[in-house]
C-alpha cells in the first residue's frame, strides 16, 4: 500500500470488542468517546488500564503544545517514524495533522513519497533525522543537529518523544493488523 494522506481504514487480525459491548470502564479508557468507533481503539479496549495511559500519553504529547516544539513538527517526527517502519496507516494520519498544521503539505508529501533521506530545509531535515534515529539508536550528532537549529532542551524533548511514542505505536499497530 502506497504511503498517503488519505484517510484510511484499519483491519484488525484480533477480533476487537464490538461497540456495544463497550463498558463504562472502557468508555473512560478510551478518553474521546469517538474513539469507540475506531477497530483499533476498540481492540486497545480489552486492556483499558494500558489503553487509558496509551491514550493519555498520546494526548499529551501532541496536544500540550503551548511550549516546546509546535504541534505541527510534533506531527512531522511521528509521521518521520511511522515511515521508516513502515505504518502506512499512521503515517496517513500524522501526515494529514503535519501538513495542517504547518501548511506544509508539499513537503510533508515529498517525506511520504521519498522516505525520510528526502529533501527538506535545515529544520525539518533535523527533526526527521532524529527520528528517523529512534527507530535505530539516536547518536548525540542528531541531538546536536536540533540544537542547532534553535531547538530548546523542551522543542528537542518534545520532538523525541513524539518520534519515540509512535515508534512504539507503529509496531503496536503493525503487529495487530493492516490498513485497507
Amino acid at each position: 500500500m502506497k504511503f498517503t494522506q488519505d484517510q484510511l481504514g484499519w483491519e484488525p487480525w484480533i477480533e476487537p470488542l464490538a461497540e456495544d459491548e463497550l463498558t463504562d470502564e472502557h468508555r473512560h479508557a478510551l478518553v474521546d468517546r469517538a474513539r469507540a468507533a475506531s477497530p483499533y481503539f476498540r481492540l486497545l479496549a480489552r486492556d483499558p488500564a494500558v489503553l487509558h495511559a496509551r491514550t493519555k500519553t498520546d494526548n499529551d504529547i501532541f496536544y500540550n503544545a503551548e511550549d516546546g516544539l509546535p504541534r505541527g513538527e510534533r506531527e512531522l517526527a511521528a509521521t518521520a517514524v511511522s515511515r521508516d517502519n513502515g505504518c502506512v496507516f499512521c503515517a496517513s494520519v500524522h501526515a494529514r495533522f503535519a501538513s495542517h498544521h504547518t501548511r506544509r503539505e508539499e513537503d510533508v508529501q515529498r517525506l511520504l513519497d521519498d522516505g525520510t533521506a528526502a529533501e527538506q530545509d535545515d529544520r525539518w531535515r533535523a527533526i526527521v533525522d532524529a527520528a528517523s534515529a529512534l527507530t535505530r539508536t539516536p547518536p548525540r550528532a542528531d541531538v546536536a543537529a536540533l540544537r542547532e537549529q534553535g531547538l530548546d532542551d523542551l522543542a528537542i524533548s518534545d520532538a523525541l518523544h513524539a518520534a519515540a511514542f509512535f515508534n512504539w505505536a507503529n509496531r503496536l499497530m503493525l503487529s495487530l493488523g493492516e490498513p485497507r
